[in-house]
């Protein structure tokens, strides 16, 4: 781990968003791989549903009317507090959530950018979505407990932009 920044968490509660819960259909989210230059990325630890208290990349959902591109610059600078320099589309996957009896509980269409913070020495400030931040080396994510797909956006990345 590399720096960051903690935020108290009261009791760890499933805290689930109820609009993002047993979907009609399926969500657009829209997020960023955020790198340094260094090997590095930065990664926010969930403070809800689904996926709470794991490590993941920072993002949220499309809103209408909003192209991807500015989806995930939006939803980067409410969550963090900073500007993307977006290199490009990285990764499109899908999440797909069942619960014990085989209903799907959360099903997201996730859109991933490549970026970095623009400056690049931009100080990151949380929002109340998030319980804390990092930087971590790439090869490291994997060792983490993070999300199903940061773990292969993470891996994909390493593949792809660092053993070039």
């Amino acid at each position: 781990m590399c720096g960051g920044t903690q935020i108290p968490v009261a009791a760890r509660t499933k805290r689930v968003r109820s609009d993002r819960e047993y979907p009609a259909r399926p969500l657009v989210g829209v997020g960023a791989l955020i790198h340094d230059g260094q090997g590095r990325v930065l990664l926010i630890k969930r403070k809800f549903e689904p996926n709470i208290g794991k490590w993941s990349l920072p993002g949220g959902l499309l809103e209408t009317g909003e192209r991807l591109i500015e989806a995930g610059r939006r939803e980067v600078r409410e969550e963090l507090g900073v500007e993307l320099d977006v290199e490009g589309l990285f990764h499109v996957s899908e999440e797909l959530i069942r619960d014990d009896a085989e209903r799907t509980r959360f099903h997201f269409v996730l859109v991933d950018f490549l970026a970095s913070l623009a400056p690049p020495d931009a100080k990151v400030v949380l929002n109340e979505e998030s319980e804390s931040y990092e930087w971590f080396k790439a090869e490291e994510v994997a060792g983490l407990d993070t999300s199903q797909n940061t773990r292969v956006i993470v891996e994909k990345y390493v593949k792809e932009k660092l053993r070039r």
